[in-house]
């Protein structure tokens, strides 16, 4: 009997020392880096955001190590880990929008109309989880879903040249001007998630040897401020796209 026991446990150890063999082979290891455009947005333009007045760009780099195991001829999975910022810098105009902010070292909440900029940073270390589709040694696409931790967050601007009504919209109404004695600012970093969890899909290009390039859409289905933040009335999620060189290694 004990001679039975011991070949069941030699036979199981060698079965998994024979799968994790299995498992990295065809595996093959690329760096990735891109520059992304996009913002933190919610879904769907609200009434009370009237316009767009200006977009600038921001260092926006994604860098990484990916990894990715082939299963069949077209089939694999992708991960890795990639160190991105999710950045942005706008300005826009707003009527009636819920916001609070300090003017002249006096906070004030209520209904702001007038301008409103807004800088956004986050740098965040991104574990994707991918189904990737190969149509040949060239192309191939892919899809799945993503982790990110976020090491460090801003969320901070300033309202000008309007009014807010505090409290509500028929509250007590004080100007709000365009220099830094009388704009309203504010600073909402610390109530800004750690986690992160959203979708990628993209497409890559090998076109020379080890060289390709890459094209990525994320879209996060967390919103970035925590749930017991509701200063700003809609809720905010990073929308990027990216695009890229790869080096296989």
């Amino acid at each position: 009997m004990k001679k039975i026991v011991l070949t069941i446990i030699f036979v199981a150890a060698a079965a998994v020392q024979i799968q994790a063999l299995n498992l990295f082979d065809n595996i093959t290891y690329s760096l990735r880096f891109g520059y992304g455009i996009g913002g933190t947005a919610p879904i769907g333009m609200p009434a009370t955001i009237r316009s767009m007045d200006s977009y600038k760009l921001t260092p926006n780099f994604t860098l990484g190590l990916g990894v990715y195991r082939g299963i069949d001829e077209h089939w694999g999975l992708t991960s890795g880990l990639y160190l991105e910022n999710k950045g942005m810098d706008v300005e826009s105009t707003v009527k009636n929008y819920s916001m609070a902010f300090v003017q002249g070292g006096q906070r004030l909440e209520g209904n702001f109309t007038g301008g409103v900029s807004i800088n956004v940073e986050q740098w965040m270390l991104t574990l994707p989880l991918l189904a990737t589709y190969s149509f040949n040694k060239q192309w191939s696409i892919h899809a799945g879903p993503y982790f990110s931790y976020v090491r460090s967050h801003k969320f901070t601007g300033y309202a000008y040249d309007g009014y807010i009504r505090v409290g509500d919209p028929t509250g007590a109404k004080v100007e709000v001007g365009s220099d830094e004695g009388s704009r309203g600012s504010y600073d909402f970093s610390d109530s800004m998630r750690s986690w992160q969890f959203g979708v990628l899909v993209g497409a890559d290009w090998r076109f020379y040897k080890q060289w390709g390039a890459f094209v990525d859409l994320s879209w996060g289905f967390t919103p970035v401020f925590k749930d017991s933040f509701d200063t700003i009335e809609q809720e905010l999620y990073p929308i990027y796209g990216t695009i890229g060189i790869t080096y296989k290694l």
